[in-house]
């Protein structure tokens, strides 16, 4: 086998590696951005046996409030009462997904808007 063509069939393995490698990279998931998030804001009060409040926002455009309070507190219909929201971006429509909530003794009873 002459000297040339073992250089050409080198290259071409060259070749074939280095497209080989280029599809894999363009292949490679590019990640979203909710991998990358990051938070923005945090509060966190919590007020003993009395209740609770928190909100956070993150820089994908997620965010969440919450406020639980007590309710008849001592008595046999104690309950805790929790209202609060949370705001996200839905990945297919792009469109601004808001829940309102209330939830206590009666249930779960959110609220949906979309923006």
């Amino acid at each position: 086998m002459s000297h040339l063509l073992v250089n050409a069939i080198k290259m071409k393995q060259v070749l074939v590696l280095f497209c080989s490698l280029w599809i894999l990279a363009l292949a490679k998931p590019q990640g979203s951005p909710d991998q990358s998030a990051t938070i923005l804001k945090y509060d966190n009060e919590n007020i003993g046996v009395d209740g609770y409040k928190f909100d956070f926002e993150t820089s994908n455009g997620i965010s969440r409030n919450e406020e639980g309070t007590l309710k008849n507190g001592g008595s046999e219909n104690e309950a805790i009462e929790v209202h609060g929201s949370y705001t996200y971006t839905d990945p297919k429509t792009n469109q601004k997904i808001t829940v309102t909530f209330v939830a206590d003794e009666n249930g779960y009873k959110p609220q949906t808007s979309i923006a």
